[in-house]
């Protein structure tokens, strides 16, 4: 029994800097990105006392005194500058003219000895949609920002409701994401397939030189393979020259910076996760099964969409949700290669990430791609698993 612990934890102390690793460069990392689309503090943050004074409000009469002084209090002991404005972009993303409404606000209270009054100030104060927008925003919790990462909100009376069409896109980036995706995964399929087939078909040598070439793009950086489409598509590359030189066109044609060449290029990156898994179903295929469907008196193509297509249609559709998983995270090759309308989800997410510092939005989108990718990979682990279980 001891003998057994002592292994155990022989086992552990090997596996702990793995864990850790994971934990610390992976786990923790995602967490603490995946929170931020949970959470919202930039206004209880600045204002404490208007979140007690505020509880019991029915959203529909006028603003309690209680509520109005907490407020003054709030912002006369706010000292942290970039607090408020971060408190202030988050108001004015939900109501309009709350960036110019506080400035006023925090001015005259500032300013002045007493606590003055909110209505002397700004009419607005009497105005329930901006109270209502800071009473949802008082919560340390939110779904405004998944809400947002499908171009949904919440109305006046907390209802999920539609944005407006001018206001947001990520749904429309989203499908073309998929779109994408879409088109890469059946490129893929279209010449993997063929090509699965051959190798399986060969062997020796001819069979290892074609599992080479597969395996050879895997070995090279991701960032020289899109560099190096980004050479070859453009107007005076290896493509436009061959095809002038044939004289199949007159002049080059546009295959860069459009969604032709992002799918060319994506393609011919993910092709290797079609090829493979494709192959890995048909090399345990009888090969005695074709010769029998031809004794029988099928044609080669009765033949194979009666025979051979049914039995790697497992491997088929394995490889087809690998590319399609890989597909919808991809930024480098549709930044280099795409126009402005070929950017996927994962540009848009870099964007809220380094271009405008917004963690919320860009969790939210991470974390909606993220649930696709795991049930997308669900589906995959059990066709691999039914796999297993026929091998």
């Amino acid at each position: 029994m001891k003998r057994r612990i002592s292994k155990n934890l022989g086992a552990l102390l090997l596996l702990a800097p793995l864990f850790l690793f994971l934990a610390f460069f992976f786990i923790w990392p995602l967490v603490t990105m995946m929170s931020q689309a949970v959470s919202d503090t930039a206004v209880l943050r600045i204002l404490p006392q208007t979140a007690r004074a505020s509880v019991g409000w029915d959203r529909q009469a006028p603003p309690k005194p209680e509520m109005k002084a907490a407020i003054v209090a709030d912002l006369k002991a706010a000292d942290d500058t970039q607090a408020v404005g971060d408190m202030v972009r988050r108001l004015n993303s939900a109501q309009s003219g709350f960036r110019t409404l506080m400035s006023k606000t925090i001015s005259a209270v500032k300013d002045s000895e007493t606590s003055p009054d909110l209505a002397s100030i700004d009419p607005r104060w009497e105005k329930p949609q901006f109270w209502i927008a800071i009473v949802d925003a008082l919560s340390p919790l939110t779904d405004r920002n998944l809400l947002a990462a499908v171009d949904l909100t919440r109305d006046s009376s907390g209802a999920i409701a539609s944005m407006p069409e001018d206001s947001s896109a990520n749904r429309v980036i989203m499908l073309r994401t998929f779109w994408i995706a879409a088109l890469v995964t059946l490129a893929c399929a279209a010449i993997g397939f063929p090509y699965a087939m051959l190798m399986a078909a060969v062997e020796g040598w001819k069979r290892n030189l074609l599992l080479a070439a597969v395996l050879l793009p895997l070995w090279t950086s991701l960032l020289v393979r899109t560099a190096a489409w980004f050479i070859i598509l453009q107007e005076k590359g290896l493509i436009n020259d061959l095809l002038e030189m044939l004289q199949l066109t007159d002049g080059p044609v546009q295959l860069i910076f459009n969604r032709v060449g992002v799918v060319i290029a994506m393609t011919h990156v993910l092709l290797p996760f079609m090829v493979l898994p494709v192959y890995s179903v048909l090399i345990s295929i009888p090969k005695n099964l074709m010769p029998a469907a031809a004794s029988l008196g099928a044609k080669p193509l009765r033949a194979f969409l009666r025979v051979l297509l049914p039995l790697s249609v497992r491997g088929l559709a394995s490889g087809a949700l690998l590319v399609f998983m890989s597909a919808i995270g991809y930024y480098i090759t549709p930044a280099l290669i795409g126009g402005p309308s070929d950017q996927m989800i994962s540009s848009v997410i870099a964007f809220y990430a380094t271009g405008s510092a917004n963690w919320g939005m860009a969790g939210a989108l991470g974390l909606v791609l993220l649930t696709v990718t795991i049930a997308l990979y669900a589906v995959y682990g059990w066709l691999s698993a039914d796999d297993a279980r026929r091998a």
